[in-house]
């Protein structure tokens, strides 16, 4: 069975960390671009970062660079999203995706998706 499941949000202070995991099963991880997508309420659903299928090259939205770090564990078939020094604006349920040998993490060609999981910043 094909799924992506993510787990690790909750809620946390700002300037304060948490660490997601995604979760992948009934297909190899890197054979495909996976990354991170966020929607926050009443807004449109962002890409955050990406691991391309290529060269495994990382990439960011610029506002989060400097403070989210995106790993993969292949032996695990595991994504994981580091993220440091949070902000209320980081609030959203975020999101991994797959997208089979595609250099790019493109929110309308993403081919599996998880379910979501929130992060709320708040003090």
């Amino acid at each position: 069975q094909v799924q992506l499941v993510e787990s690790g949000g909750g809620l946390v202070q700002p300037g304060g960390s948490l660490r997601l995991s995604c979760a992948a099963t009934g297909f190899t991880l890197d054979d495909y671009a996976i990354g991170w997508f966020r929607q926050a309420p009443g807004k449109e659903r962002e890409g955050v970062s990406c691991i391309s299928s290529s060269d495994a090259s990382t990439s960011y939205a610029d506002s989060v660079k400097g403070r989210f770090t995106i790993s993969r564990d292949n032996a695990k078939n595991t994504l994981y999203l580091q993220m440091n020094s949070l902000k209320p604006e980081d609030t959203a349920v975020y999101y991994c995706a797959a997208s089979y040998l595609a250099i790019h993490c493109q929110d309308y060609n993403m081919h599996y998706w998880g379910k979501g999981t929130l992060v709320t910043v708040s003090s």
